[in-house]
């Protein structure tokens, strides 16, 4: 039999949440709601902490390590349960009914899909477990939301293109936009705050969804733009993110284009930084990992102790849900030391591979 949650450890989660870093924005619709967070059960907290798949490189490096560990330094008494959908919808689904099944107190849930995983968020609502959407906007009624400003990334990127293609007129500055997948609410936010800067400033000579944020479809995509623009007509390329950008930049060389337009990206993805070390993209958003797994678990700690997500959730998504909405930072070759080394993310030596090295020599990133 389970006793009830020591007076201590509430009193670290309220003490933590009222500390937290403050956060803005507002999020784009997704027909999710807010329900009330359920009265506090006894026994063991347990947490539910669902990640949408193993291959991107962010879930198991940094954001499921960081929140388990937030979890246990909040909670000592708390068990999380940590499993990844591998990709696929039907398995998170299964996965969330598993955890139900199991009796945890709250769930932490990127969804592999927003909308699909609404009837999945419903049930956790009606065996009265209170779901946290992570990163990811899911619908359904949820307790809480922890993200970055998706509006703002897109705006960000869109200014750093600007600044990238120089100052000609609207006319004389084509680009191609490789969006991410509509059917994720970021994709969406990302998608509306970057053409809410390009809008009047560029000639948007191509745009594409791609579906899944798979770089196969982005350079299946910047490929068909190639062959249908020509290879001289491409001033720039809008890349929501950094695995999206990898596809681009791949099809640009594949087509011999040189020298390869500005890119943008987003995530800081290791792989991109040294892209933007060598000259091949130009800019990603670092979005920090930390703030928003820690955010997320101390929300999760509370939520499960019968506790709402507190004062910090001061932002408010789709009207009334509660939000912690952080601030993405942009990273060029000039921000990389003061932004993923300082924090941690990564050394020099990771970045500074031998491939890279005289890259590295020339961006003053080695001694």
């Amino acid at each position: 039999m389970r006793g009830r949650p020591r007076d201590a450890v509430v009193l670290v989660a309220a003490v933590s949440l009222a500390l937290a870093l403050g956060a803005c924005g507002k999020a784009a619709e997704s027909g999710t709601a807010v329900r009330p967070v359920p009265p506090p059960t006894p026994g063991r907290p347990t947490i539910g902490l669902l990640v949408p798949d193993s291959t991107t490189p962010r879930w198991d490096r940094f954001d499921r390590p960081l929140i388990e560990r937030r979890i246990h330094q909040l909670c000592h008494d708390c068990e999380v349960r940590s499993v990844s959908a591998q990709g696929d919808v039907a398995i998170q689904q299964q996965q969330v009914d598993s955890m139900i099944i199991r009796g945890v107190d709250a769930l932490v849930l990127v969804p592999v899909d927003a909308k699909s995983m609404r009837p999945a968020v419903e049930k956790a609502y009606d065996a009265r477990i209170p779901v946290l959407s992570y990163d990811r906007l899911a619908q359904g009624p949820i307790s809480a939301y922890v993200s970055f400003d998706g509006k703002e990334v897109g705006r960000l990127q869109a200014r750093a293109l600007l600044r990238a293609m120089g100052h000609r007129s609207a006319h004389d500055r084509g680009i191609v936009m490789i969006n991410g997948d509509q059917a994720d609410p970021n994709g969406v936010a990302f998608k509306k705050g970057a053409l809410s800067v390009l809008t009047g400033k560029v000639r948007i000579d191509k745009s594409y969804d791609a579906a899944g944020w798979r770089p196969e479809n982005a350079y299946a995509d910047m490929s068909g733009a190639i062959a249908a623009l020509g290879p001289h007509r491409i001033d720039g390329v809008y890349s929501a993110n950094d695995g999206l950008a990898s596809g681009v930049i791949a099809a640009l060389r594949a087509n011999f284009i040189r020298p390869i337009p500005p890119v943008t990206g987003q995530d800081a993805e290791l792989a991109a930084i040294q892209r933007i070390v060598d000259g091949e993209q130009y800019m990603t958003v670092y979005k920090p990992f930390k703030p928003e797994a820690y955010m997320a678990a101390e929300i999760a700690v509370a939520l499960a102790h019968g506790a709402g997500p507190g004062p910090v959730a001061r932002d408010r998504v789709n009207g009334d849900v509660p939000a912690v909405l952080l601030r993405p930072i942009p990273l060029t070759v000039h921000s990389i030391k003061k932004t993923v080394v300082k924090d941690g993310m990564y050394t020099i030596d990771q970045i500074c591979t031998p491939q890279y090295r005289s890259a590295c020599e020339r961006a003053g990133l080695m001694p």
